[in-house]
């Protein structure tokens, strides 16, 4: 099959020329190599060590509340990580994404303060500027055909300064007022930051939003035809354009789907601590596109899943609480999640080559 046939079958599947009740990528394998094939089979292997070694070593990571914390720590990271992974699989990624968060959070916070408005304005008018960031990203991107990392980078550093040069400007200070007593605060803080109890737990409200979001991230790759565009500009956008497929649509909405992304754990981070610090943010990005890869992404496009990327952020969360729970030094942390990044890389390749072994 030639590049431009396999493109064609990636934007639509009911073009591709394989036998009927057949998959033409996992014909005459094995029920065991179909399976070895998916992107998010290394991690949950990776994750399953991970959950016993503390589990075992860490008497307090065993319990119910516990696990919710582990959860919560999961989830704002794993909110972000999904469109940060569906633009990788599109063969792009935003270097903008940790600052982008924080820059939401603080166009909410100072639209509502110094307008004296009600929090909701400011909510709105946040995911506009965040949507917006996303569509400039991408709209360069595709305009003048620069690589992803110089523009994101580029958007990186003017957010970092936006950040804190508007902050001081505006409030004489480098973190936002509270508005805690404002109009609307405890109806938005019900949705982006209050706590549910289950079978007597609680647990954050992230927790929810994190599988929900997941689940639609899944039913747009796996059965929509925008997924079916997103894994073929990621595989080869050439091949994909000349089939038809909308490259530019699809990558400009990519980054504006991270900017939503970054808009909602933004809202998170403003109602569950009033204020935002405006130099917060910085690295995190690396956070999202690690958990990202840990989930089987590639850097190099076309192939990965939403369902790998929330078990790599859940790897996360249970290494960042079961380093605390296991009374350890946290400053262990980045050694622990340069093992993860590599070891789940390596299981992945490992993995992908005996599914794809004759």
């Amino acid at each position: 099959m030639t590049m431009t046939e396999q493109a064609a079958s990636a934007a639509d599947p009911q073009s591709a020329p394989v036998p009927p009740g057949t998959d033409g990528r996992t014909a005459q394998r094995s029920p065991a190599r179909r399976l070895l094939a998916r992107p998010e089979v290394g991690v949950a292997v990776g994750a399953i060590a991970v959950f016993l070694f503390f589990f075992a070593v860490a008497p307090t990571f065993r319990q119910a509340d516990s696990l919710a914390t582990v959860l919560y720590q999961a989830s704002t990271i794993g909110i972000m990580a999904l469109p940060v992974a569906l633009l990788m699989i599109g063969g792009e990624f935003d270097l903008s994404a940790g600052v982008g968060v924080v820059s939401s959070a603080l166009t909410a916070s100072m639209v509502s303060y110094q307008l004296t408005q009600n929090v909701w304005v400011g909510v709105v008018v946040a995911l506009v500027f965040s949507l917006a960031v996303g569509a400039f990203n991408g709209y360069l991107l595709v305009r003048t055909g620069l690589p992803s990392f110089l523009v994101t980078l580029g958007t990186f550093l003017m957010l970092q300064g936006l950040n804190l040069a508007v902050t001081k400007m505006i409030t004489g200070n480098v973190a936002t007022d509270s508005i805690s007593d404002m109009d609307g605060y405890n109806q938005a803080k019900a949705v982006f930051s209050s706590d549910i109890t289950v079978a007597g737990v609680s647990v954050k409200i992230t927790v929810l939003w994190w599988l929900v979001f997941a689940a639609l991230a899944t039913w747009v790759l796996l059965r929509t035809r925008y997924g079916n565009w997103v894994f073929a500009v990621g595989g080869d956008k050439e091949s994909a354009r000349a089939v038809g497929v909308p490259v530019t649509f699809t990558k400009i909405t990519l980054f504006m789907a991270v900017g939503f992304g970054a808009w909602f754990v933004g809202m998170h981070q403003l109602f569950a601590f009033d204020t935002v610090q405006s130099g917060e943010g910085v690295g995190n990005e690396l956070l999202y596109i690690a958990a990202a890869v840990i989930g089987g992404c590639l850097l190099t496009g076309g192939y990965g899943s939403a369902i790998g990327t929330v078990i790599g952020a859940f790897m996360f969360g249970m290494v960042t609480q079961g380093i605390v729970y296991a009374d350890w030094n946290p400053d262990w942390f980045k050694l622990f999640l340069g093992v993860m990044l590599l070891g789940a890389t390596l299981i992945n390749l490992w993995i992908r080559r005996q599914a794809t072994r004759k």
